[in-house]
């Protein structure tokens, strides 16, 4: 692994904590992070996060135990994860969209200690507690909506309860810094623990290295901070430039991304904005588009499943500017696979990011050749340690410094691009030929009436496997099931066009927006 000789690797003592607050010691009054509430400057984060930290150690909390950060988006999220990693503790970002079961096994499961919690999520952690023998020294509430138990504490009094700490916990590069769940499509979720080096060299290998990302720049996610996309896009990156971040608490829906685009929160226009396709097409099909001139976007980045084509073109069309459509997980912390700036080819995801290695092997586990898919593996300097407590998971995923992706790609011969070809799970073998769920998608919603589309596998009354595509149509849109097949005979090989269509109001998905093509399966498995 080859990484750019121009970035210097972190020193054996590093708390990525310290390193982003110091980057920003000359911008105290600069606006950090702003919400619909107010606003942080990066003098009050580093005040914030060292009284964070000085109260979580004062109950007791030793080096690398967990804390349970179930927060939503806003000011005191960034307070809450540095805060902790400042103390030598480990934040568990968790996703705000669970139910109290999952919350309860990941209480267990983490082992936490303590709990940040917003105040409107609070009664869903109450039930988990009630669920679980774990028990935590103290639950701290930020904005609490109804009176605190005894065991509680409202934020602001938790922080002004202790003086910043001195000094930074003395953590290395390699030292767990925070734990991310993986979504658990199929089972339960994974515990991924990454370490205080990995979000340095995602910043600097992506945030700087690929997007250019400027310290003038404003920051504004769909993605939420409890994900890996969101994470690097709204705290990490921005803070490693010194830029600013908007926040949002409430789900990202066309009017509400509208809303902020056009300067309707703290009279910030965002130049820099991070969503996924589903939203793309969804605002795209919006009667209530801004135009460009309403906008002061200069750069748009895509992640959480592959863009279509079409997307990015009429995007691009209507604002003028383009989409950098890029792939990462969890298990790798962000993009390692992307397009870039000034460099897009719409309908692949790029090129390799500097500083990581791409192999596409076959089911033997060699190198396939160029224009023929594989597994995708990635070797690079951000991939996490492990999943906590599941060795079996950990070995299939990280293998001799490589990590499994589970995605299927093919290398383009003609400029070393990748294209994506759908995941591991869901590639579908018809009349021998393997068929990628997503080409057949991605040439459904180029019709003009289609606004999603989901395929998966069938078995037919010969027990053969057949594609069958769920289609939503956008807002006034008319299509028979005829001419969306015809359409996609059209544009691609005959075999793969979908013989059955359904027309459905809405496709299931997870809280990212990834289309979860195995309820579709297990639906289509319970008529059978």
């Amino acid at each position: 692994m080859t990484l750019p000789d121009h970035i210097p690797a972190p020193p054996e003592r590093f708390n990525i904590a310290q390193h982003l607050l110091g980057l920003n010691a000359g911008r105290a009054a600069k606006p950090a992070f702003v919400d619909e509430h107010g606003s942080v400057s990066y003098g009050q984060l580093a005040e914030r996060a060292a009284r964070l930290g000085a109260g979580l150690r004062a109950l007791g909390l030793k080096r690398e135990e967990r804390v349970l950060l179930l927060m939503l988006d806003g000011t005191d999220w960034p307070v809450g994860f540095l805060g902790a990693m400042h103390a030598g503790l480990v934040p568990v970002a968790v996703n705000t969209l669970l139910t109290a079961d999952d919350y309860a096994y990941m209480l267990e499961h983490s082992r936490a200690q303590a709990v940040l919690v917003s105040g409107a999520l609070l009664p869903a952690l109450s039930a988990a507690m009630t669920k679980s023998d774990h028990e935590v020294q103290r639950v701290v509430v930020s904005r609490p909506v109804a009176p605190l138990h005894a065991d509680e504490v409202e934020f602001e009094a938790f922080l002004a309860a202790q003086p910043p700490a001195a000094k930074a916990a003395a953590t290395g590069p390699d030292d767990p810094g925070f734990w991310l769940y993986s979504s658990g499509s199929t089972g339960r979720p994974k515990g991924t623990v990454h370490t205080h080096a990995n979000v340095y060299w995602t910043a600097e290998l992506y945030g700087k290295g690929v997007l250019g990302l400027r310290e003038d720049d404003v920051c504004f996610s769909a993605a939420k901070l409890f994900f890996a996309y969101g994470l690097g896009n709204a705290l990490t990156f921005p803070m490693s430039v010194g830029a600013t971040t908007l926040l949002m608490a409430e789900r990202p829906t066309p009017d509400a991304t509208f809303k902020r685009w056009t300067g309707g929160v703290a009279n910030l226009m965002p130049t820099v904005f991070y969503g996924a396709p589903t939203g793309f097409a969804g605002m795209l099909a919006h009667p209530a588009l801004p135009t460009r001139e309403q906008v002061a976007l200069r750069l748009v980045s895509s992640a959480g499943e592959a863009l279509p084509a079409e997307i990015g073109e009429r995007f691009q069309r209507h604002f003028g500017v383009p989409i950098v459509d890029g792939i990462g997980s969890t298990e790798m912390l962000h993009i390692f696979l992307s397009n870039r700036p000034g460099q897009v080819r719409y309908g692949s995801t790029g090129w390799p990011v500097p500083g990581y290695e791409i192999e596409l092997r076959g089911e033997d586990a060699s190198p396939v050749p160029d224009g023929e898919p594989g597994d995708l593996y990635i070797r690079g300097p951000s991939a996490a340690l492990m999943y906590w407590g599941n060795r079996t998971k950990t070995r299939e995923t990280f293998q001799g410094g490589w990590t499994k992706s589970g995605d299927k790609y093919v290398r383009n011969a003609d400029d070393g691009s990748y294209t994506y070809g759908g995941r591991s799970d869901d590639m579908l073998k018809v009349s021998g030929i393997y068929v990628s769920p997503f080409e057949v998608e991605a040439t459904l919603v180029q019709h003009p009436a289609v606004l999603e589309a989901a395929v998966i596998g069938v078995t037919d009354a010969e027990g053969l496997t057949k594609t069958k595509a769920f289609v939503v149509l956008k807002p006034g849109g008319s299509a028979t099931e005829d001419e969306l097949k015809a359409f996609v005979k059209d544009k691609l090989a005959p075999y793969k066009y979908p013989r059955q269509i359904a027309f459905v109001p809405d496709l299931p998905k997870t809280a990212t927006g990834k289309i979860q093509r195995f309820k579709l399966r297990e639906q289509e498995s319970k008529l059978a």
